[in-house]
């Protein structure tokens, strides 16, 4: 019992130890979109406007590479597991080269958003300062790509402190180069929306630079580097990566388009049900990061259990990472259900919003600790290379039965402002409920299987330590 008791003991220090860093590192980036947010809610209405409007078509664009790129942790995660450090070593190179590719589309996309804009209908001002804002931020996106495919690389080692460091003094850059460049201060041209553009691409220019330079001056992950010189792509590895890690990425783009959708629709139902349901997603955001970022770390310690070939080391991973998730979600809920007039209190001081976001509050206490299930098996199933299933399910869960339901429940009733917008939540915990029961249902299935047959460790590999408590 008590060696049991050790190896989950054990087990939690290690996953905490890579779920810390990246939360604090999600967090930073959070709070550099609240930073433009309020810069540009001071430089006035139509760049807020704006910068609002160019976030959330690039943000998807971001979310989809990131997931792509999530693939690299599956593929090192594993190989760690297996001390096969050449394997570690060369997958960079690669996923680098798809990084670049990625980087070639996702950035002509942002660049070239002008028709998308056109369909919105805006306001002529107001859309081209979006499309100034979208073109500076497109001139960083590739450099946020080659970012998250050496963040990933570090992920699947199990060791995110550089990432924390880069993603902090971003956050930190942020703020006087929005000012410089927004305002006009310190010899810089006064450029509103579009200097917030050109404040973000220069964060993520510098960001890589700081993961890169970092990384490289740690024992831990420099040893999993490969020589820096230039090395072909290798079309096989590279697809192999790419059909990983591509549902992923559209499992992200697909699950934030319907959060985006069902905002529209709320704001259908006027300004003060849209600011209610502004202020309770917010907060969700923030409850949701700590809940990734355990997922995260999860995915890699499952990852390296897998390598292994043990599974004893499997279940341990498994059931400590859940119950830590499940463990963040209850705190949460606990926060969210004590505290839901005060919480809104320092967003806004109207009481007809009060009133309704107070109820999607309670609604979104309701559903974090079902989505903490949902997120923490969707993690452990990508571990496991099981990327398909859980795209399919957000496929299913929400654009099949959710978002139908919200339209039906939400509009077509045509109920009060503040029973429609609980209504739409109410769809969107159903979509949510079906996606955890399907995801438990397939990870208990893969836990019940075999695990994949380990490749031979070579010498060198043997002799490599674990690097769990290094940096």
């Amino acid at each position: 019992m008590l060696t049991s008791w050790q190896a989950y003991r054990g087990e939690a220090r290690a996953l905490f130890a890579i779920a810390w860093p990246t939360a604090i590192a999600q967090l930073a980036q959070v709070g550099t979109g609240v930073v433009d947010t309020i810069m540009a809610g001071r430089y006035g209405a139509e760049e807020l406007a704006a910068v609002a409007i160019g976030y959330n078509i690039w943000l998807p664009l971001f979310l989809f590479g990131l997931g792509l790129m999530m693939a690299t942790s599956v593929t090192v995660a594993q190989a760690f597991g297996a001390r096969r450090v050449q394997e570690i070593r060369d997958s960079l190179p690669q996923a680098v080269w798809l990084a670049l590719l990625l980087g070639a589309v996702i950035g002509p996309a942002c660049y070239l958003a002008g028709p998308l804009l056109d369909a919105l209908s805006l306001e002529g001002s107001t859309r081209d300062k979006s499309l100034d804002y979208l073109q500076a931020v497109a001139w960083g996106l590739p450099a946020t790509a080659i970012f998250q495919a050496l963040r990933c690389h570090n992920q699947g080692l199990g060791l995110m402190k550089p990432y924390m460091v880069a993603s902090i003094i971003g956050f930190i850059a942020n703020i006087p180069l929005n000012y410089a460049f927004m305002f006009g201060r310190w010899g810089a041209p006064e450029l509103g929306a579009a200097g917030c553009g050109v404040a973000t691409a220069v964060c993520m220019w510098l960001g890589l630079v700081l993961l890169g330079a970092y990384s490289a001056t740690v024992p831990a992950i420099r040893k999993y580097l490969p020589p820096l010189r230039p090395v072909a792509p290798n079309w096989p590895l590279l697809g192999g990566i790419a059909r990983l890690g591509l549902p992923i990425g559209l499992s992200f783009f697909l699950e934030i388009g319907v959060f985006s959708t069902m905002g529209l629709m709320i704001a259908t139902l006027g300004n003060n049900a849209m600011a209610a349901h502004q202020v309770a997603i917010n907060l969700w955001d923030t409850m949701y990061m700590p809940m990734a970022a355990v997922g995260s770390a999860m995915a890699t310690r499952v990852g390296h259990a897998i390598g292994s070939g043990s599974g004893a080391a499997v279940q341990v991973a498994v059931r400590t990472g859940m119950s830590l998730v499940v463990l963040v979600a209850l705190s949460a809920t606990l926060l969210l259900l004590s505290l839901p007039g005060p919480l809104v209190s320092l967003y806004t001081a109207d009481a007809g919003i009060h009133a309704i976001a107070e109820k999607l509050i309670r609604l979104a206490a309701l559903f974090i600790i079902i989505d903490s299930l949902q997120i923490g098996g969707s993690f452990c199933l990508r571990a496991f290379r099981d990327t398909r299933f859980p795209f399919v399910v957000t496929c299913l869960s929400y654009w099949c039965l959710s978002l139908p339901l919200a339209w039906w429940l939400g509009i077509k009733a045509q109920l009060p402002p503040a029973e429609g917008t609980a209504a739409i939540w109410g769809a969107l915990i159903a979509g949510i409920c079906v996606a955890m029961m399907l995801v438990m249902w397939r990870l208990r299935a893969t836990l019940r299987r075999p695990l994949p047959a380990a490749d031979a460790v070579s010498e060198e590999d043997e002799r490599s330590p674990d690097t769990r408590d290094a940096a």
